[in-house]
């Protein structure tokens, strides 16, 4: 018996040696993903996908797990599901409701768009090992709204999970899947379909008075070891007669933000990560801290904000409660240029007050 138990953990180790730190053999094999062909253009090498503005990372992966700091996690949090959503809010208006991780229902204009939904007890290529969850998911599976489309920031196992998208497609047959570039090929590979590809700045019909478009982000992507900067990551705005909205799945800061604003105006609502933030040395050049949050829902000219990435998965230093008291502090340093935010339960949702009821815009400060 002991015996057995001691090859389950050597294997549970060996496997996620072999995806996460670059060891050799079948692991990365096993799990990489297909990976995009087609012309070079300003972040595609021919290869590989490449950040326009990359930051450079202060140590290696191994000089992270020998030093570090990790913040208090809770084992387990029960608590109860939100109520159920609305099944469609109407034209011109738009609600948010925070699920889990980056796992938001974003409802405008008639629409229903869930983004990088997980639902799965762990975010790991195999089921018995791997980051597990520490609540459960804010929204009951059977309490979700009729979805009409999903977007996946990339293909990273806490934002791209593959039983969850399954059982939505289960769900809701017609349902749309959006993903950057490369990423067709693996999921269709795992019996999913209505997959459209999308590259930076790339726009899309949804409704007809409802467009989806690819955003540039700050990050990288990979499923194993061989296929890193293999396909596309992405942020999304949604724009119609609501306005604007902005997700940002998973990013590092720069002037994407910015960016974002100068195309499209002022954001009604940002969605924006604020965990796995720590140790920053290490993180920064992928991850947002909640300093960086604020900053870029001002860039980005967001009358409100809400965070994600955060309290669900255990997946760097920052604690399971420190993102949102880092965000606090942040904003209550910012005096009376503070942005809108909204720090959501989970499984809470809100309607977003319209344009015309909206406070003044905040004025840009200096990047962090």
């Amino acid at each position: 018996m002991k015996r057995t138990l001691l090859r389950r953990v050597l294997l549970s180790l060996t496997v996620l040696l072999a995806v996460t730190v670059g060891g050799v053999g079948i692991g990365g094999c096993m799990f990489s993903a297909p990976t995009w062909k087609g012309p070079k253009t300003d972040h595609f090498d021919g290869e590989r996908f490449v950040n326009l503005e990359p930051r450079e990372q202060k140590g290696s992966f191994l000089d992270w797990q020998l030093n570090r700091k990790p913040g208090p996690w809770k084992a387990w949090n029960d608590v109860p599901p939100g109520a159920p959503p609305p099944e469609r809010v109407a034209r011109g208006a738009l609600r948010v409701t925070f699920i889990n991780h980056a796992t938001v229902l974003l409802q405008l204009d008639g629409l229903n768009i869930l983004t990088d939904p997980i639902y799965s007890e762990r975010c790991s290529p195999v089921s018995f090992a791997g980051p597990k969850r520490v609540r459960p998911p804010g929204i009951r599976f059977e309490d979700l709204p009729p979805i009409d489309a999903v977007v996946l920031s990339h293909n990273h196992y806490d934002h791209m999970d593959v039983s969850t998208l399954r059982k939505l497609q289960e769900k809701f047959p017609e349902l749309r899947v959006f993903a950057g570039l490369g990423n067709r090929a693996f999921l269709e590979g795992e019996g999913l379909n209505h997959i459209t590809e999308v590259d930076w700045w790339q726009e899309f019909p949804l409704a007809p008075e409802v467009t989806l478009v690819s955003a540039r982000t700050q990050h990288f992507s990979n499923r194993g070891l061989y296929d890193r900067g293999g396909t596309l990551w992405t942020g999304y705005v949604f724009r119609g007669p609501h306005g604007a909205t902005y997700f940002a799945g998973d990013t590092g800061w720069g002037r994407q933000f910015a960016e974002a604003r100068e195309r499209f105006g002022p954001m009604r609502l940002a969605v924006l990560p604020i965990g796995a933030y720590k140790p920053e040395w290490f993180m920064s050049p992928v991850h947002v801290s909640p300093r960086e949050a604020v900053q870029a829902s001002v860039d980005l000219g967001a009358r409100y904000s809400v965070p994600m990435h955060y309290g669900t998965f255990n997946l760097a230093d920052d604690g399971e409660e420190e993102p949102v008291e880092d965000l606090k502090r942040v904003l209550a340093e910012r005096g009376e240029q503070v942005p809108e935010w909204w720090v959501l339960g989970f499984g809470e949702g809100r309607d977003i007050p319209a344009v015309e009821a909206a406070s003044a815009p905040i004025v840009p400060a200096p990047a962090p």
